[in-house]
C-alpha cells in the first residue's frame, strides 16, 4: 500500500509538481512495474489522506491459507477445501500374514508390501476392470455341440466381469433353441428377447431396458430366449440387429449365448458384430475335435483374425474328461488361438440351476475370472 498525503487548496497552487513516473524500455516490464507500486509524494501539508492499493496476485490471494483473522473482509471464494479440510493419508495396509504382522510391529514405519499371491490378485482384478473406451464390445460365446457348457460358460464369464468391472455387462441368450441362460440366474422378469424386438421403439432410457433383463447379486444382466422355440426359431438377424442396437446404448459389454448351429441366419450379425470369440470344447476327443472344427470353418469364412484373438474355454466337467490326455487337446488349440483356460467340475454348477458366485468353489472362480481377464484383454487390445 503506498500512502498519499493530498494538501489543502491554499497551498495546492504552489504545491511542487509529483515525480514523473518511472520510465518503462521494454512492454515486458510492464507487469513488473505495475506490482512494484508507484511512489508519488506531495507537499507535507496535508490535511487527510488517501490509501492507493498496488496489484497483487489473485491466485495468491484465493489459494493461500490464512493462520489468522484477516484484516480485511474476505470473499466466499476464500472457502476452499484446501483452507478447511485437514485430510490424514492413512497408511496402506499391505495384505498377507506375515507382510501385515510386520506392518503392524514396526509401527506402520515399515510396508513390505504385498504378499506375491495378493498381488497376483490384485493384477488380475485389474486387467478385468480395464477400462473400455469408444463403443460397446460385443463377444459371442458358441460351440457346434449341445451339452458342454456353454450357457454355464457364459454365465461365469460374464458374473467374473460385471463382479470387478465399472461398466455393465449384459448377457444375450440367442439361442433358437429354447436357451436356458436366463435359468442359471434368478428370474426376475417374464421379459424375453422377444419382447425388447416388439417394444424397441418406446426403449428411451436405462430404465425402460432393465425391466426386460434379470440380475444377479454380481451386477451381471441377462436377458432371456423365447421359451416358446417356434418363436425362438423365428429370431432372425434383423430381430438380432434391433436388441443389439439397443443394448449397446446402455452396456460396455455385450455377451451373447449362441446356439448350436453356425450357419443359422442370426449368426450372420453375431459375427459381424463380435470384437472376440470363446469357443467352448468339452475334454473328449469328439467335442474337442467339433470345437476345433468350428475354428475352422470361421476361417475358412473370413474370420481368421477373430480365430487369432478367440479364447478356448475347456469344461473338464463333461464325461470323457478323465480319459483324455487334456495337456494335448489344450496344446492343440494353443497353436490356433490366443488363450485357453480349465474350467474345473463344481457340483454347484453340475446341480442345472442358478448359479451364485459365492457358492462356487474358489477354484472355479478363479478359473472364471482368469477367462474374463483374457476376454477384456482380446477386447480393449485396441484402445
Amino acid at each position: 500500500m503506498v500512502e498519499r498525503k493530498r494538501t489543502s487548496s491554499s497551498t495546492r497552487s504552489t504545491a511542487a509538481k509529483p515525480s514523473p513516473l518511472p520510465k518503462i524500455d521494454d512492454a515486458a516490464s510492464i507487469p513488473d512495474a505495475i506490482t512494484a507500486g508507484v511512489s508519488v509524494e506531495l507537499p507535507a501539508s496535508a490535511d487527510s489522506t488517501l490509501l492507493v492499493a498496488t496489484s497483487v496476485d489473485s491466485e495468491a490471494v484465493y489459494s493461500r491459507r490464512h493462520s489468522g483473522v484477516s484484516s480485511t473482509p474476505e470473499p466466499s471464494s476464500m472457502l476452499t477445501d484446501d483452507r478447511l479440510l485437514d485430510v490424514k493419508e492413512r497408511p496402506v495396509v499391505p495384505l498377507g500374514w506375515w507382510q501385515r504382522a510386520i506392518f503392524e510391529v514396526t509401527f506402520h514405519t515399515v510396508n513390505p508390501g504385498d504378499s506375491r499371491f495378493w498381488s497376483a490378485r490384485k493384477n488380475l482384478i485389474s486387467r478385468i476392470a480395464t477400462p473400455i473406451d469408444g463403443d460397446t464390445r460385443y463377444v459371442p460365446v458358441l460351440t457346434r455341440k449341445g451339452g458342454v457348457g456353454k450357457t454355464t460358460i457364459t454365465t461365469l464369464l460374464g458374473m467374473a466381469m460385471a463382479q470387478h468391472r465399472e461398466d455393465r455387462v449384459v448377457a444375450i441368450d440367442a439361442n433358437p433353441d429354447r436357451g436356458t441362460l436366463a435359468e442359471r440366474i434368478p428370474r426376475e422378469t417374464k421379459n424375453t428377447i422377444r419382447s425388447v424386438v416388439l417394444k424397441a421403439p418406446s426403449i428411451g432410457s436405462f430404465t425402460d431396458f432393465v425391466e426386460f433383463v434379470s440380475r444377479d447379486k454380481t451386477g451381471l444382466h441377462v436377458l432371456a430366449s423365447d421359451p416358446d422355440p417356434t418363436l425362438a426359431d423365428a429370431f432372425d438377424e434383423f430381430d438380432y440387429n434391433v436388441v443389439a442396437d439397443v443394448a449397446s446404448r446402455y452396456y460396455s459389454v455385450i455377451l451373447t449365448d449362441c446356439g448350436t448351429g453356425i450357419v443359422h441366419s442370426v449368426m450372420r450379425p453375431i459375427l459381424q458384430r463380435a470384437n472376440a470369440l470363446v469357443i467352448v470344447s468339452g475334454g473328449s476327443i469328439d467335442e474337442a475335435r467339433l470345437a476345433s472344427e468350428t475354428l475352422s470353418w470361421l476361417e475358412s469364412n473370413g474370420r481368421a483374425e477373430l480365430v487369432r484373438n478367440s479364447v478356448v474355454a475347456l469344461n473338464t466337467a463333461t464325461s470323457g474328461t478323465m480319459l483324455v490326455k487334456l495337456d494335448e487337446i489344450e496344446n492343440h488349440f494353443r497353436s490356433r488361438v490366443r488363450e485357453v483356460v480349465r474350467i474345473p467340475y463344481d457340483a454347484h454348477i453340475a446341480a442345472g440351476s442358478v448359479i451364485t458366485w459365492t457358492k462356487l468353489n474358489k477354484i472355479t472362480r478363479d478359473a472364471a475370472e482368469l477367462l474374463a481377464a483374457y476376454v477384456v484383454e482380446g477386447i480393449t487390445s485396441n484402445d
